[in-house]
């Protein structure tokens, strides 16, 4: 039960996030960590089977880890348990979060747009908003965080289309390109609206280093939604490094 195993956890399952937290300031990693294990234990619990009674049996045993008032003695629920008192951060986000991964565990296609905006929102969303509850963001700033969180979330989502395919799955409501374009051009919308609320983020805005790549490639997949059927998004190593250091020297996102 420490924070080495949890970052072990998210270096070797969660390469983009492990990158985004080395770029935060030292003092607030070990805050990070258990939420990144956490968010990776319950994103990869659908797919260790193909018993899906199993796979929601996984999912359970992670939302009774978080509402119960002892820690269990795990890698990941032990020291998430203390960040959940340390930071105060609400049980409830965190079980909405392994609750929406339910969808995952079965091959039906979501229902409509709003099932799959609160896909997002709650895994996410919910995912950044705790990571910057934790880091010290105030109240309000939580539509804001949100909104990043969702299309970052976004941006994520659709670079993995291609495998959800393969695996059976019908990810997204409408897969034409029209669709596609206008979906992307709906998370750059909700990165220009949380910016609105930047100020209120603050010193948590080191929190927000997860998505510093969702504005590049949800432009990419504007000006070409066919990338994400042929699985073409991705920024160069050079983009990449560089995007990232310039969010965490200047704080803006």
């Amino acid at each position: 039960m420490s924070l080495a195993a949890c970052a072990d956890l998210v270096e070797r399952g969660d390469p983009d996030r492990f990158t985004a937290v080395m770029a935060a300031p030292v003092e607030m990693r070990g805050r990070l960590w258990p939420l990144y294990a956490f968010n990776l234990e319950i994103a990869r619990a659908p797919w260790v089977t193909k018993q899906p009674m199993i796979a929601e049996m996984r999912l359970q045993w992670w939302r009774d880890v978080v509402t119960e008032p002892a820690p269990r003695a795990h890698e990941v629920a032990g020291p998430l348990h203390e960040l959940i008192g340390a930071a105060g951060l609400d049980v409830a986000v965190l079980d909405r979060m392994a609750a929406a991964r339910v969808w995952d565990v079965y091959s039906e296609p979501f229902e409509d747009q709003a099932a799959f905006d609160v896909y997002l929102d709650e895994t996410s969303g919910g995912l950044m908003w705790l990571a910057a509850r934790a880091c010290g963001a105030q109240d309000r700033a939580e539509q804001a965080v949100r909104d990043y969180g969702w299309a970052a979330g976004l941006a994520s989502y659709l670079r993995a289309v291609p495998a959800l395919e393969e695996r059976g799955r019908r990810p997204l409501v409408d897969g034409r390109p029209g669709a596609v374009r206008d979906l992307a051009a709906r998370g750059l919308q909700k990165i220009s609206a949380a910016r609105v609320g930047r100020r209120w983020v603050g010193k948590a805005s080191p929190a927000l280093l997860a998505g510093w790549q969702a504005e590049a490639l949800l432009r990419q997949v504007v000006a070409d939604p066919m990338i994400v059927a042929e699985g073409r998004m991705g920024l160069s190593e050079f983009a990449r490094r560089g995007r990232l250091t310039w969010q965490a020297l200047s704080g803006r996102w």
